[in-house]
Formats: structure tokens, sequence, C-alpha cells
């Protein structure tokens, strides 16, 4: 799980295998295979590098 800041503020743990898209429009929209949509703060590049994070500790256990 990563961790996001959705644009209230609230902060969320989100699984990146259901995400499907990551946009800026210019809010950073994050798009899971769910249908679901959230608008958080980080933007593109920080989800990115999030995700790389989350998977090179994955693959380290």
């Amino acid at each position: 799980m990563i961790e996001v800041t959705k644009i209230n503020g609230t902060k969320v743990l989100i699984n990146p295998d259901l995400m499907e898209l990551v946009e800026e429009t210019p809010d950073t929209v994050i798009a899971f295979t769910t249908g679901r949509k959230i608008i958080v703060k980080e933007s593109r590049q920080e989800v990115k590098n999030l995700v790389i994070l989350y998977r090179k500790d994955i693959f380290a256990h």
C-alpha cells in the first residue's frame, strides 16, 4: 500500500496494483480498475515514485 493525501487533506492508503491511470488535469487524479477515482495533492511524478519504492520494497523481501 502507498500513502497519498486526498485534496481535503485526508491521508489514505491505496493499493497501487489497482491503479489504472494517473493524470494531472492540473489536479492529480488517480483512476482505479474498480472505476473509482480520487484526487490527490501529490503530483503525478510523486505518485510514480511512491509506486516504484513500493515495488522495490516488495521485491526486496
